[in-house]
């Protein structure tokens, strides 16, 4: 079976870092962390973190997704709802949603070489402004802010750090493609750390765990990757 990767052409990110902020009127991200993170509870922050109530108290204005794309975050270019099954995960895991990324945040400064993947020099963590938004697309076409994300590019990151991020005490999750899977797991992103929050929609695997079994892709009309057996 030929592999099918999704990639993010050098025209799409340059179109991207000029700012494109028009108002999103689409009816409508993928992952495969090597260990999923489920503890239902959040530890307590660390020394300089916020609370997941500071968190949730600064980008409450992102649950209007034009808000959101006039602050510089942009949607996913393969334009992916994400779910577990795309993946090799279980089904049951559910989805993560579309997400949109604030790509001068990372530090990706331009396109990828052709063939290349996306990548950055960024390494900020603070969640308070957090590099990534997720959306659920609803049945009448608009998109319910689910969960924040926070990302940075591996190499980057482990030039300047002993060790991987974390938040409130728990490790970020690192993120490669997996040849195994029909997608590019990373969508054409290069390796790096991320961790999910989801402070917008209860998430009875964990407040850190990659997929909600409370979110569907079942209303997106975007890309559609293949799923993966697990």
């Amino acid at each position: 079976m030929q592999l099918r990767s999704i990639s993010i052409s050098a025209l799409t990110i340059a179109t991207l870092l000029t700012g494109a902020c028009q108002p999103d009127t689409r009816t409508a991200a993928a992952d495969t962390a090597p260990a999923e993170t489920t503890a239902v509870a959040a530890p307590a922050p660390g020394p300089g973190e916020p609370t997941l109530e500071e968190v949730r108290a600064v980008t409450e204005k992102y649950q209007d997704i034009n808000v959101a794309l006039a602050d510089g975050y942009v949607r996913d270019p393969a334009d992916v709802c994400d779910a577990a099954a795309h993946t090799g995960k279980p089904a049951e895991w559910g989805a993560m949603g579309v997400h949109y990324a604030h790509f001068g945040q990372a530090g990706v400064a331009g396109p990828p070489p052709p063939g290349g993947k996306v990548d950055g020099n960024g390494t900020h963590t603070d969640f308070r402004k957090p590099t990534v938004l997720i959306y659920e697309p609803q049945a009448d076409g608009s998109m319910v802010l689910v969960a924040v994300e926070n990302l940075v590019f591996k190499a980057a990151w482990d030039a300047a750090n002993p060790a991987p991020p974390t938040f409130h005490g728990v490790k970020w999750e690192e993120m490669a493609d997996d040849p195994a899977t029909e997608i590019d797991d990373a969508h054409g992103f290069a390796p790096h750390y991320d961790r999910h929050v989801w402070i917008y929609r209860d998430n009875p695997r964990g407040v850190f765990a990659t997929h909600n079994p409370n979110v569907t892709c079942e209303h997106h009309k975007g890309a559609a990757p293949p799923v993966t057996p697990h």
